[in-house]
């Protein structure tokens, strides 16, 4: 096996040239991806409706080709999921990712091309070896296996009985996997793609707790769940004693900080890494590449072309919309992706905040549609894990899962306030400081939100329930989204996930 890893991680180490070349010529790089993915699209039907044949800059794309929400593409998505081919892109489309719905439909369906799996996707997890093996020389990765926790995959709901088929991103990558990555992943193939998530989490358990796990890869919630199966299995005080080996957590989906403590104790090693991934239905589009920062870095010969749409801009009718070669440093966009798969000025509802134009990193910021301003306040994803999360240290507590909404003023005496839900995996060691801390904080890193709370003229203090164990994994199985990766919405402007989680059994007292 020490044969094995040392020739693997001089494998992955060579990618290191390419990835150099992108980090010193982004701008480069990314006019060839846009000449590329033009050229591709120049025949089928989304690029003759838009007059593909006459764009010979960007500046022509920008005007001929509108910003594009998921409602606006998914008549051409339907046409794909229905068998027709050469509508968005011009080789055939036989996979779909799956990914939480629309105000219109449950769920939505973002087309998964054979160039965005290989060109996108699948060198993103090559990438992120490659990353990992340079800053930690010393590894034994390939010493033993990587665990992989993937979410389901069904029928194309629009052609049940074609050979096209749909399931989450993590899915879909796992079933089309080569075979020397098969080998060196658990558990196995069946297994990972199960459907019923409380018997696959019990079949994952048994499945890998006697392998040489040396890496783990997943969304940190469901990874907290397997472990913890796993430790009332074998009747152990923490992984190590099951996997002594374990050297790295890749993680994404969710920011890692509220999750952090609880890592730490169940895994109790300082030699112990975790590595950030940036990969959504829609593309592969960071890693943490940096062992002592956890900026992302921005991948850019991924087969994607980006554009930013500045988020004071935002909710104007005609937002001014900015190429890569525009973007300003500490400003907050909103990311608008062009597509080897397929998408053509897509916004993903992700936002971003950029630390580094040389070479180009960032920090995930939130979605567009997951804030809450209701009083000018403009609270952020980002700003309320920075406060929970320090809340939480201060108190020695863990925390599972949370989500906070507004409360109107008609609703609240004429005033407002922030309504949350805080669920614990340790309690704090005093509730009423947690809460004063949470919001202390967050009129720290928030001066509007500071302006607002002053005296609570605008504001009142915040509202916070503190929920019984597993009232998030309740409400996901009620909403039919218990798995894969669906998540709880954190901050909204709406009201209609809090009050659906408060409708559940949620104890009175706050």
């Amino acid at each position: 096996m020490a044969v094995l890893n040392s020739f693997m991680s001089w494998l992955f180490k060579t990618r290191k040239a390419q990835i150099d070349h992108f980090k010193n010529n982004p701008i480069e790089v990314q006019n060839s991806i846009f000449k590329d993915l033009i050229e591709a699209g120049l025949r089928t039907e989304f690029g003759r409706a838009f007059n593909f044949k006459n764009i010979k800059s960007y500046a022509d794309f920008a005007s001929n080709v509108p910003v594009h929400d998921y409602e606006s593409l998914k008549p051409y998505i339907e046409k794909t999921m229905r068998g027709q081919q050469n509508v968005l892109w011009n080789t055939d489309i036989e996979w779909f990712s799956k990914s939480s719905g629309t105000t219109s439909s449950r769920s939505k369906y973002i087309p998964v091309t054979e160039e965005s799996l290989e060109e996108c996707h699948y060198k993103g997890g090559k990438d992120l070896l490659s990353l990992y093996l340079i800053n930690n020389p010393d590894s034994n990765l390939f010493s033993g296996k990587s665990l992989t926790i993937g979410g389901t995959l069904e029928k194309n709901p629009l052609n049940p009985t074609g050979k096209t088929r749909a399931g989450d991103i993590s899915a879909v990558i796992m079933h089309n996997l080569p075979i020397w990555a098969q080998l060196v992943r658990t558990p196995s193939l069946e297994t990972a793609l199960m459907s019923e998530w409380e018997e696959k989490i019990e079949k994952m358990a048994r499945e890998t707790m006697n392998e040489n796990v040396t890496c783990i890869a997943g969304v940190p919630t469901w990874t907290i769940v397997l472990i913890q199966k796993i430790l009332e299995i074998k009747k152990a005080k923490n992984i190590l004693e099951v996997w002594p080996n374990l050297e790295v957590f890749f993680h994404g989906a969710v920011a890692f900080g509220p999750y952090r403590s609880l890592f730490q104790e169940l895994i109790p090693s300082d030699k112990m890494r975790y590595m950030e991934t940036y990969n959504a239905s829609e593309g592969f589009f960071g890693i943490q590449d940096q062992a002592d920062s956890d900026e992302l870095l921005l991948l850019l010969d991924y087969g994607i072309f980006y554009e930013f749409i500045p988020m004071e801009e935002w909710d104007r009718a005609s937002p001014k919309v900015v190429p890569l070669s525009e973007v300003e440093t500490g400003k907050n966009y909103a990311i608008v992706i062009s597509t080897n798969g397929g998408l053509w000025r897509y916004k993903i509802g992700d936002t971003i905040k950029f630390t580094s134009t040389r070479p180009f990193r960032f920090r995930i910021t939130g979605r567009t549609k997951h804030f809450i301003n209701a009083f000018g306040e403009e609270v952020i994803v980002e700003n309320a894990e920075k406060a929970i999360q320090y809340a939480a240290e201060q108190t020695d507590a863990r925390i599972a899962n949370f989500t906070a909404a507004p409360v109107y003023f008609e609703s609240s005496g004429g005033k407002g306030a922030h309504e949350w839900i805080i669920e614990f995996q340790k309690e704090p060691s005093d509730m009423k400081r947690f809460d004063q801390l949470l919001d202390e904080k967050l009129r720290e890193i928030n001066s509007d939100y500071d302006a607002k709370r002053y005296k609570g003229l605008a504001l009142m203090e915040p509202i916070i329930h503190h929920a019984p164990a597993g009232l998030f994994e309740q409400w996901m199985r009620k909403k039919g989204k218990l798995g894969g990766q669906h998540k709880v919405p954190r901050l909204s402007n709406s009201r209609e996930y809090l009050e659906e989680i408060l409708s559940l059994n949620l104890p009175s007292e706050v």
